[in-house]
C-alpha cells in the first residue's frame, strides 16, 4: 500500500501523509457482520477510567471479525477487502461454499477471487489456516493462538508477522513474535500463514491535532505543567527538575524502566525474552 504526501498548503498539511487505499475494494461493510459500538472513553464497567486519554473521536461500527478460524474443511472465496476503522489492518469478506460470510484478518498478498481453507490438510498458502504442527519450520505466521479453541490472540495488527523456529517437543512450538520474544506454544493451536497486510501504516505522519482527535485519542498534558497535588513532577517556580530518584507516573509509580510483568505463571512458556538487557 503507497503512502501519499499532501502539499504543504498549510502548517497542519505540511509533512502530513496519508493511505492512498489502492487495496480497498469495497467501501461498504457487510450489513450482517457489523453491530453497533458504544463509546466508553476508556472506562471499564464501573465507570472508572482505566486507560486515559481516550475520548470523542469519529462514530464507528464494529465488523464481527473470525479470529477463531473453526470452519474446517470449508472452502471459502475472497469477495472483498474492506477498510476497518477499529483495527490497523484490513480485513477481508469470505464466502464460504455452504452460502455463510465472515470477515478475517486480511494478509498481505490475498486479492480478491482466492481461496482460502483451514483444515489440518491444508495448502502452506496464504490465508490457510492450520494447527502449527503442519505448518513448516521458518514459514511467516499471524493470528495465533495461546489456548487450543480460544481463537487467535497475536500477532494481529498491521505489517506483523512471527515465525516458527523451532519444534523441539512433541507437545510445544518456538515462534518468534513481533517483538522478539521467543515463546513455547502448543502444536495444536492454530495459525494462520503469511504477514497481516497493510504494512506501510507505521509510516504515516498524522501530521495535525485533529487527525489524532479523529481517533478518539485526546490531549496528554505534562506533569511537570501540574501542580504538586495532582503530579509528582508538579510545581516549583519556572521549569523545575524532577526532583526525586527517576521520574513518576501521577500516581508515584516508576515510569521509565520498571518491569511491570506480574504472570509468573506463564514465565515458563517464554524461551527467550526480547530485551537482552535485564535491569
Amino acid at each position: 500500500m503507497p503512502i501519499k504526501v499532501y502539499k504543504p498548503t498549510s502548517p497542519g498539511r505540511r509533512d502530513m501523509s496519508g493511505q492512498t487505499f489502492e487495496e480497498i475494494t469495497h467501501s461498504k461493510p457487510e450489513k450482517s457482520l457489523v453491530t453497533g459500538l458504544r463509546k466508553r472513553a476508556g472506562r471499564n464497567s464501573r465507570g472508572k477510567i482505566t486507560i486515559r486519554h481516550r475520548g470523542g473521536g469519529h462514530k464507528r461500527r464494529y465488523r464481527q471479525i473470525d479470529f477463531k478460524r473453526e470452519k474446517f474443511d470449508v472452502p471459502g472465496t475472497i469477495r472483498s477487502i474492506e477498510y476497518d476503522p477499529n483495527r490497523s489492518a484490513r480485513i477481508a469478506l469470505v464466502y464460504y461454499s455452504d452460502g455463510e460470510k465472515r470477515y478475517i484478518i486480511a494478509p498481505l498478498g490475498l486479492n480478491v477471487g482466492d481461496s482460502i481453507i483451514s483444515s489440518d490438510s491444508a495448502e502452506i498458502r496464504i490465508g490457510n489456516t492450520l494447527p502449527l504442527r503442519r505448518i513448516p519450520q521458518g514459514t511467516m505466521i499471524h493470528n495465533i493462538e495461546l489456548q487450543v479453541g480460544r481463537g487467535g490472540q497475536m500477532v494481529r495488527s498491521a505489517g506483523t508477522s512471527a515465525q516458527i523456529i523451532a519444534k523441539e517437543s512433541e507437545d510445544y512450538a518456538i515462534v518468534r513474535l513481533p517483538s522478539g520474544e521467543e515463546r513455547f506454544i502448543l502444536q495444536d493451536c492454530l495459525a494462520t500463514i503469511g504477514q497481516v497486510g497493510n504494512v506501510e501504516h507505521g509510516n504515516i505522519k498524522l501530521g495535525k491535532a485533529g487527525r489524532k482527535r479523529h481517533l478518539g485519542i485526546r490531549p496528554t498534558v505534562r506533569g511537570s505543567a501540574m501542580n504538586p497535588n495532582d503530579h509528582p513532577h508538579g510545581g516549583g517556580e519556572g521549569r523545575s527538575p524532577v526532583g526525586m530518584p527517576g521520574p513518576k507516573t501521577p500516581w508515584g509509580k516508576p515510569a521509565m524502566g520498571k518491569r511491570t510483568r506480574r504472570n509468573k505463571g506463564t514465565d515458563k512458556f517464554i524461551f527467550r525474552r526480547r530485551s537482552k538487557k535485564r535491569r
